[in-house]
Order: C-alpha cells, then sequence, then structure tokens
C-alpha cells in the first residue's frame, strides 16, 4: 500500500509544468505526457525525485538589452541550424536566444545565413509550444531591428505568422507578437513595408485583418510628405478607406487615424500637386473650377465609391451640403444603373 502511494506521487509530481519567467513573471505551459511507470519496477521509489526535478524545466525570457555576448561566434554560427531544426524545444529556445544575440552582437557574420535561419524562426512560431513560440516572437523583434530592410524578399511568411500569433495565442504570446510587428514597422521602409501589408487587410480572418490595419497606420506617417506622393495618396486612402467598414473598431479606428493623416498631408501639399492650366486641356477640362478640382472633398470623391467617399469624409468632418447631396444623387444613380 505504501509503495502504491508513492507511485500515485511519483505520477503527480512528473506533470509538472514547465515555467517561465519575464521580468518576474512566471507562465504555466504543460509538458508533453511522461511516460507510463511499472508499478512493479522496485527503482520507482528510489528515483522519485530525481525523475520529478528533470520534468521541472524553466525558461527565461531576457530582455535584448540583457542579451549577453556568445563566447564562441564561429561555434555558434556552425550549430545555430540544427540547434532551430532539433525535435528537442530546449534546444531550439535556446538556438533562438543565439540567433538574437548575433543579431544584437554580431550581425554581418550572420546576415548571410538569413535565408536558412528565417524559415526556421518561421517554423518556431507555428510551434504548438508557448515558450517556443513567444521566443521566436522576441528573436523575430531582434531580426527587424538588426537587419531593417536586408529581410524585405523574406518577409512575407514571417509577417503572416505574426500577425496570427498577434491576433489569437496566449496573451503573453500576443503581447510578445505585438512587440515584434511594432518593430518591424519601426524598423523596416514603409515604402517597402506598406506592399506587403495592403494584402493583409483583405484576408478573410478580422483579428488579422485588424493587427494588419494596426501596422499599416504606423507605417503611413513614416513616409512622410514627399513619401506619400511617391507611393500614392490615392492607393493609401482606398486601402484605409476599405477599413472603415470592417467588422472589428480596431480596424476602424486604424482607418480613421490613416485618413485623417492622409487629409493633413493632402492639404499641406495641394500647392505643391495643383494642377497647370494649359493650352492643350479639353473644353470638358475647361469647365472644372480650379479650386474645387484641388480640394479634399473633389479628390475623394474623384478616387472612390460614392458610400466609400461620403463615408471617408465624414470621418474627416468636410462633409458639406452640397458634397452629401452630389453624393446621394451619385448612389441614386448607381442603383438605378444597377
Amino acid at each position: 500500500m505504501q509503495v502504491t502511494d508513492k507511485i500515485s506521487d511519483c505520477k503527480a509530481s512528473l506533470t509538472k509544468v514547465c515555467v517561465g519567467k519575464m521580468n518576474g513573471k512566471s507562465e504555466d505551459r504543460p509538458l508533453p505526457n511522461p511516460a507510463s511507470l511499472d508499478p512493479s519496477d522496485p527503482s520507482i521509489v528510489e528515483t522519485e525525485k530525481p525523475e520529478a526535478e528533470k520534468a521541472t524545466v524553466e525558461v527565461e525570457y531576457v530582455d535584448s538589452e540583457n542579451l549577453d555576448n556568445v563566447d564562441d561566434v564561429d561555434a555558434v554560427l556552425k550549430s545555430v541550424l540544427a540547434g532551430l531544426d532539433s525535435k528537442e524545444w530546449v534546444s531550439v529556445c535556446d538556438a533562438l536566444n543565439n540567433v538574437r544575440r548575433l543579431s544584437i552582437y554580431h550581425k554581418e557574420a550572420m546576415l548571410h545565413m538569413l535565408e536558412k535561419v528565417i524559415p526556421l524562426v518561421v517554423k518556431s512560431l507555428k510551434n504548438p509550444r508557448s515558450a517556443v513560440c513567444k521566443t521566436a516572437c522576441m528573436t523575430s523583434a531582434d531580426i527587424f531591428g538588426a537587419y531593417n530592410n536586408h529581410i524585405t524578399d523574406l518577409l512575407d511568411s514571417l509577417l503572416t505568422q505574426l500577425l496570427l500569433k498577434s491576433s489569437q495565442d496566449k496573451r503573453f504570446v500576443c503581447e510578445a507578437a505585438e512587440k515584434a510587428l511594432t518593430a518591424m514597422t519601426k524598423y523596416v521602409s514603409p515604402t517597402l513595408l506598406l506592399p506587403k501589408l495592403q494584402p493583409c487587410l483583405k484576408n478573410r480572418n478580422p483579428r488579422i485583418r485588424a493587427k494588419a490595419s494596426l501596422c499599416f497606420s504606423r507605417s503611413v506617417p513614416r513616409l512622410g510628405v514627399e513619401g506619400i506622393k511617391e507611393y500614392g495618396i490615392d492607393k493609401l486612402v482606398q486601402a484605409a478607406a476599405s477599413q472603415l467598414s470592417d467588422q472589428l473598431p480596431e480596424s476602424r479606428e486604424a482607418a480613421r487615424t490613416v485618413l485623417l493623416e492622409l487629409q493633413t498631408v493632402y492639404e499641406k501639399a495641394h500647392p505643391l500637386i495643383k494642377p497647370e492650366t494649359s493650352s492643350l486641356s479639353s473644353p470638358a477640362e475647361e469647365l472644372i473650377p480650379e479650386a474645387e478640382s484641388i480640394t479634399w472633398e473633389t479628390f475623394c470623391q474623384s478616387k472612390l465609391s460614392a458610400l466609400s467617399a461620403q463615408a471617408v469624409l465624414r470621418v474627416t468632418n468636410v462633409v458639406t451640403v452640397t458634397a452629401r447631396e452630389g453624393l446621394v444623387t451619385t448612389g441614386s444613380s448607381s442603383s438605378t444603373r444597377l
């Protein structure tokens, strides 16, 4: 009877959780099911404590500024790919932290390996174990900070997974993924990033659209006045307008932020993009009042559908009675044609 009790206690101790710590906080993640125990094995009682200790693994999440340099750069470079592809999740976490260290202290040395490293980081982001996933998110943030535009060609799969993890995983994983996305919008050129983000605004998953909208709203202001003009303010207005009617308020609020920014930029740049009069102008163009052709209202109405233009003008608080009547008339005629 005493042996049975000890066996029961041993089973309980072997199902201890893996504890990850960051800034004094702990997070619980279950370990895989322990191997079956044979009650007839007399060694069970003798090895109870050592086995229980082996079943408890502590994962520590270290902020970037607190990461130490690697001892042997060449040795780490040779072993990091195998570590990232290991079947042992603890080894994967160690390798991810080594990628972080290399990114911070020896980014030139790992530059030629990025094509192999980033797909393995993406693989870790898909890992069902939260400790691996969170460490991969932290690794992504450090990669963005170190390599900036050098990873643009490798960004698609990484971006997709970070958007996914920031929207539907455990809270502490979501937070790490959001920090990685913030680092991405901070360090990657908006001119290169926005074309990657725009397809994500149409994703079927509303939560992914919401996270993509937030990234979009952070990237647009970084273009600056000239950058917005070069990228195409009409493209940006159309992308933002599509989010005004989105399912989640997070998307709608991000769209409002972008549209207000674009309105400000448009009105500041207005003298610079004012159309010049030409002797070759057609009679139809001459009939359009010059002042009307460059207003924000007219611009929105020329680039958007009637309903979208009305929504944008309402958000930017410039809907006049004339504009409202024009939109209603346009909408009615469109309905009649349909």
